[in-house]
């Protein structure tokens, strides 16, 4: 799928995440490998701490608590909201959904849409294109975007191949309308066939959730998970985004008419240190405009991660300059994909804490 879209522009970001904080160096013992060999990982992944949600705590905890702090500080009001569009693998319950959870919790207005999509790592970019699209029949109303997990939930402590790599974090994006806003452009890609790269096996329908799913078994290279726990193909998903994130971004740059310096910023998923410097070699990205430094500081939090990588590493520029930015994702489902992009100057910016 390729599009564009016009008079469309991002108002506000916030980040929240959880104050819990998990360190690689404390870890090291969950697994059963030697720890001078897991340490090893530590520099080559990028691996050092990541936030971790309490058990308890849910996404639609942490959007409510962003949401009120919003509204509280005066970033947006009740009556502007015409919409809250919720991206996410975490669901409280199967139903209700996140989205009319915010909604009932906030006391936002019954004339609004409540939506829940779920996608993983290019939750944000999905999410973006969902909200223009709702925009364009909003008029003058705002689109709340949240992209959460709590995926930590899902992740065995004793598998060293997924656990030091997950963080837990939601964001919250507003959009709206702009006229004088710049074209966007946006492409998306599908391979279902190749999905079992990132896998939960149980805990729905297909499978659900028994004592016998929970069981921890040993995978036959020293690490232990059940199948109520998410998986990632670690090389099959490398492999995927060498080959198919270079040519995807050849192939923008050409149609858009954009070339790699046009943009300030490459803001992309954040999967580990090690695929982004070799996407960044493969795809002549200047590492210099390609921030990489998520994972060492809060892991990989799926859908969340471009808008907390940009919070993180441009808040104060994007207050105050225009930045032109290339957004692409890649990941779960299997699913990528690229968006062009102005944005900035922002009315607001900013990273909190939660406790829940």
């Amino acid at each position: 799928m390729e599009t564009r879209f016009k008079g469309k522009k991002i108002t506000s970001m916030l980040g929240i995440l959880p104050e819990t904080i998990g360190y690689f160096d404390d870890e090291v013992n969950n697994y059963s490998f030697p720890a001078k060999q897991t340490m090893r990982l530590k520099k080559v992944m990028g691996y050092n701490q990541h936030r971790l949600a309490k058990e308890t705590s849910t996404v639609s905890d942490f959007a409510v608590y962003g949401l009120k702090h919003m509204l509280e500080s005066g970033w947006i009001q009740k009556d502007e909201i015409g919409a809250v569009v919720t991206v996410t693998l975490c669901p409280d319950h199967f139903v209700p959904h996140i989205s009319n959870i915010v909604q009932a919790e906030c006391g936002l207005n019954t004339d609004i849409i409540c939506m829940d999509i779920a996608q993983g790592c290019c939750g944000f970019i999905l999410g973006l294109m969902q909200s223009f699209m709702l925009l364009e029949h909003m008029e003058n109303k705002k689109i709340v975007l949240i992209n959460g997990d709590v995926l930590s939930h899902k992740i065995s402590k004793r598998d060293r191949n997924d656990y030091p790599l997950i963080g837990d974090a939601t964001t919250i994006t507003v959009v709206e309308n702009d006229l004088e806003a710049g074209s966007i452009y946006y492409e998306m890609h599908n391979d279902g066939s190749r999905g079992g790269a990132l896998k939960i096996p149980a805990g729905a329908f297909r499978m659900p959730s028994t004592a016998e799913t929970a069981e921890m078994v040993d995978q036959g290279d020293g690490n232990f998970r059940s199948l109520d726990n998410m998986h990632m193909d670690g090389s099959g998903v490398f492999n995927f985004v060498q080959t198919e994130i270079p040519p995807m971004l050849e192939h923008a740059f050409k149609v858009a008419g954009e070339d790699i310096e046009s943009f300030d910023w490459f803001l992309f998923h954040q999967p580990n240190k090690f695929m982004l410097q070799k996407l960044a070699e493969k795809a002549n990205i200047p590492e210099e405009k390609l921030p990489m430094n998520l994972v060492e500081n809060f892991g990989n939090p799926s859908g969340a991660s471009i808008p907390l990588t940009a919070i993180y590493n441009i808040k104060e520029e994007m207050l105050t300059k225009k930045l032109h930015c290339c957004l692409s994702a890649f990941g779960s489902g299997l699913a990528w994909g690229v968006m062009f992009m102005d944005i900035g100057p922002l009315e607001h910016c900013e990273l909190i804490e939660s406790n829940l």
